[in-house]
């Protein structure tokens, strides 16, 4: 049995993965609450990653119905991006600025140009800075929270600091520190040059987690924990990753022509690459590594279920009336078009926009419209973002979703249209976390000197529902494309895309 954890943005969901069976036996999710303000601010405490663990996997033990002490491993996915502090103590200084703060856009576009734009920062990283990442919210700890700075003994990021918690070991692995703006995907190393335009006299170079690589264990579950936790006394934590790379293993997502697309709180797109990136295609398109040894070229989107879900609570409906509501109106939504930017946006890079609803008149402001509009909106913004991908040479050939919003067939349609490729979703609709409960065998499996591929893992452990799969319709792509026209000309007109 191994268990496999993924830390989100809205709550934390646990999983059990029998390996002699191939298939989940136990599940349990618990949710976060969210600091947040007009200007941004996006936190959480770290402490309440903790609890939902803890009442999650309690959850997912009741119904599995097996003995504790068969757990093996652990895996753990978190969110990207999240900035966790901690004293010399090994203590938590504050809350998580997450990924999804945008309050420190004015830090990420100071470190860009002292990077020397978008160039420089392409030169010294292989990626281009962008207002979410970890750099820029070290820069507004010291600007705006300058005694808190100072105790700066160790920086992590929520995966790290669960696998912390777990294991009392401090540590880093390639996939995840990809998002920080400190760390060459390239080289796979970190790069404290970068750092010393924050803190010239080393501290934050001196606070980084020594790094591991994707098949490395970080270590195993402390025994007090494990005690508390009716573990066994040498159950190994993986190396673990952010949410997007264990979603890659959790969807099988491990040669070219595969697309995952996350339709959750963020949208997410990303394939699989074996090759070092080079300088060519846009900056919006991320080149992090993977938590597999390869590397994991991705683009997100800010708004996307959390767009869904604002206009679905605006009008009063559950989420089954708001589909039917959409699938009432028609393609287009009669001229409607929505820039969905209500937390900003990160692709296109928009950190201070806010939303705009074009084309309205009075014969097309209706429930109908708007329910679909936000979908197609959220979606045109995902198609913006395929097309750099599509650009950059990345071939498509299947898209696996997965997410909350993949459970809507309605949405899933809309996809296979808008990006004009197949669709289909893995039985398992908790990716992220099956991902990490496979890392958990492949790592375990390395720490026991045995020969095992994590592709033969994901052959045997990821299933497609069959069921699920669509195929464009040639009649709505022709009409989606027209839209989508409209989508990007709103863009120009109002932002300069």
């Amino acid at each position: 049995m191994y268990l496999g954890i993924d830390c989100g943005t809205q709550g934390t969901k646990v999983v059990i993965l029998d390996a002699e069976q191939g298939h989940i036996c136990g599940e349990g999710y618990a949710p976060h609450a969210l600091i947040s303000d007009a200007n941004g601010r996006r936190e959480q405490a770290p402490q309440w990653w903790i609890d939902a663990f803890e009442q999650a996997y309690r959850q997912a033990l009741a119904q599995a119905g097996i003995d504790s002490q068969a757990i093996r491993g652990i895996g753990v996915s978190g969110q990207q991006h999240g900035l966790v502090v901690l004293d010399a103590s090994g203590a938590v200084i504050r809350p998580a600025k997450l990924w999804c703060d945008t309050e420190t856009a004015p830090q990420n576009a100071e470190l860009l140009a002292l990077l020397g734009g978008e160039e420089g920062s392409r030169a010294r990283l292989g990626l281009t800075l962008a207002t979410g990442y970890t750099l820029s919210k070290l820069l507004w700890l010291k600007q705006h929270e300058p005694e808190t700075f100072g105790r700066i003994a160790h920086i992590l990021l929520p995966h790290d600091y669960i696998n912390y918690w777990l294991t009392g070991e401090i540590a880093a692995e390639y996939g995840d520190a990809s998002g920080t703006g400190y760390f060459d995907i390239r080289s796979r190393r970190w790069v404290p040059e970068v750092l010393a335009l924050i803190a010239p006299d080393g501290q934050l170079e001196r606070a980084l987690p020594p790094l591991r690589e994707a098949h490395q264990a970080v270590g195993f579950v402390r025994p007090e924990l494990a005690a508390r936790l009716g573990l066994g006394s040498q159950v190994r934590v993986s190396s673990g990753g952010g949410d997007n790379m264990m979603g890659a293993i959790g969807t099988g997502n491990m040669s070219a022509g595969i697309v995952t697309l996350s339709l959750g709180t963020s949208g997410t797109l990303y394939a699989f690459s074996d090759q070092t990136p080079g300088q060519e295609g846009s900056g919006l398109l991320a080149p992090f590594c993977s938590s597999s040894n390869g590397w994991l070229p991705l683009i997100c989107t800010m708004n996307l279920t959390s767009a869904a879900n604002a206009v679905r609570e605006l009008f009063g409906l559950n989420l089954d009336d708001f589909n039917r509501a959409a699938a009432k109106a028609p393609i287009g939504c009669e001229g409607i078009t929505l820039l969905p930017f209500f937390n900003g946006e990160r692709v296109p890079a928009l950190p201070n926009a806010s939303g705009s609803l074009l084309g309205l008149n009075m014969q097309n402001l209706t429930p109908a419209n708007l329910c679909r509009g936000v979908l197609e909106g959220t979606s045109f913004g995902l198609r913006y973002g395929l097309d750099l991908m599509r650009d950059a040479g990345i071939e498509v050939r299947q898209i696996r979703l997965i997410g909350g919003g993949a459970k809507s067939a309605l949405w899933r349609q809309m996809i296979a249209d808008i990006m004009q490729a197949p669709v289909i979703c893995p039985r398992i609709g908790e990716a992220a976390a099956l991902g990490a409960a496979i890392q958990a065998i492949w790592c375990d499996g390395h720490a026991k000197g045995l020969s095992v591929s994590l592709e033969s893992l994901c052959e045997r452990y990821v299933v497609l529902d069959e069921d699920s799969g669509l195929n464009p319709d040639p009649e709505s792509v022709l009409a989606y494309e027209a839209a989508y026209a409209r989508y990007r000309q709103s863009l120009s007109a109002r932002h300069g895309l």
